[in-house]
């Protein structure tokens, strides 16, 4: 006898499921994470077939940018207008403005229209309600549940979201040696407009996003007061944003990578999208295990090891060197987002994690994107192999350095702990 759905789940995500909106809205959730996720492979690969001779580089690192950071001027500059609109309202707009300007996208390619400027203008507008449409997704649930289940609907919004990150690039990938870069973009725009007709068609109390936009500024401005007291919280930050800036450009770079140095499609594409996914799937799967290791030389060795990982294209002769090592760049930077947490959980003082993470996220945000805009300007300087091994070098020195912070605070402490042990034998003789 095959159990029911319910019982497939742990414990404490069934009660979720008896929430009728949340069951209703969260598969929709999910489709439209995946939708991004492989939007993040056809974004830079349709702006290098539209790119003028010369100008790959910098347009692929333009649209991969455009495509998420006008989200966070919305949520700057628009809270005035937004902030006291309903959460559903929020989604449903957001959702549609996706929907619309992401599916004009293969509109205008199939007839022919679609220009560098307007693919850039249409995917920074699409992105612009997107920060608010996330808050407002939080935001939905919140006087349906209460704080136990909350604390489960995050973790599952979360989970979605990651798992898209891993699963999106590596859908993607292969769809992209079968059907044109703007057909998968259009998909995205499929699942944002499935989404907008759900969200409109299932009834929720109204609760503006704002609550949860506010709580999150709140929290962050809150969190960053952590930080300061707290160096090791602040380097672990610190660690990642860079991290995550030097990995930035590998999204603008592979591309150019499989078309100039390598003469080959969209096929050899996805299949290094494919191989980084399922390697990141494996790694993650081994986070557990990972854990019982020391958790700051573990990070620090991930990231070293991501970079070892991209230095074999240097060699640009053939594909699989590279290949093997994007797939064991996924395999090693698998446990890395489940370790950092676990890390923000251990030291983060009692009852401060909530902000500590809303400053992660508002922070991380902005590292791939502005990486990917780096690599758009290095490209008019460098090959692709170049960039991409410079990479992982940038990796390397990253790793070195966290490493040369750790043990700088180790003498430090030394030094004060010696500096107050002299200072009690002084007082003692005085005494």
């Amino acid at each position: 006898m095959i159990s029911s759905p319910g019982r497939l789940l742990p414990a404490a995500y069934r009660p979720l499921f008896a929430v009728r909106p949340f069951r209703r809205l969260m598969p929709v959730f999910a489709l439209s994470d995946l939708g991004d996720g492989m939007s993040t492979v056809a974004v830079a690969w349709l702006a290098l077939s539209l790119a003028p001779p010369g100008g790959q580089g910098a347009l692929v690192g333009i649209s991969v940018a455009a495509y998420t950071l006008p989200g966070v001027l919305g949520a700057l500059l628009l809270g005035r207008w937004l902030r006291r609109l309903p959460a559903r309202r929020l989604l449903v707009a957001d959702a549609a403005l996706r929907a619309l300007l992401l599916g004009a996208i293969p509109v205008a390619d199939v007839a022919g229209v679609l220009g560098p400027t307007g693919y850039v203008v249409l995917l920074g507008a699409s992105s612009l309600l997107h920060a608010w449409g996330k808050a407002a997704k939080y935001a939905l649930f919140a006087p349906l549940l209460d704080d136990g289940l909350r604390l489960a609907a995050n973790s599952a919004l979360s989970t979605s979201l990651s798992s898209a990150i891993v699963l999106g690039p590596a859908l993607a990938g292969l769809l992209a040696g079968a059907v044109p870069p703007a057909w998968i973009i259009g998909l995205d725009a499929v699942t944002f407009a499935v989404l907008a007709v759900q969200a409109s068609r299932v009834a929720v109390p109204v609760v503006a996003a704002s609550e949860q936009a506010g709580a999150a500024a709140g929290g962050a401005r809150q969190g960053l007061g952590v930080l300061r007291r707290h160096p090791e919280l602040l380097g672990l930050l610190v660690l990642t944003w860079l991290f995550n800036l030097a990995y930035g450009p590998v999204e603008v770079a592979l591309p150019l990578f499989v078309v100039h140095s390598l003469n080959d499609g969209a096929g050899l594409l996805g299949a290094y999208w494919v191989v980084f996914g399922v390697g990141s799937v494996v790694g993650a799967l081994g986070a557990g295990a990972a854990g019982r290791l020391p958790l700051w030389p573990t990070m620090i060795a991930i990231v070293a090891g991501h970079g070892l990982s991209l230095l074999p294209f240097a060699f640009a002769h053939t594909a699989v060197p590279s290949l093997i090592g994007f797939a064991a760049a996924g395999l090693i930077y698998g446990p890395y987002s489940a370790l950092s947490l676990a890390l923000l959980q251990k030291r983060a003082p009692s009852g401060s994690l909530t902000e500590v993470l809303a400053v992660r996220s508002a922070v991380l945000v902005t590292a791939s994107p502005l990486g990917a805009v780096l690599g758009g300007l290095l490209l008019h300087r460098v090959d692709a192999p170049v960039l991409l091994s410079g990479c992982g070098l940038a990796m390397i020195v990253t790793a070195v350095l966290a490493v040369a912070f750790l043990g700088w605070r180790a003498r430090r402490r030394a030094v004060t702990s010696a500096g107050r042990g002299g200072w009690l034998r002084f007082a003692r003789m005085r005494g």
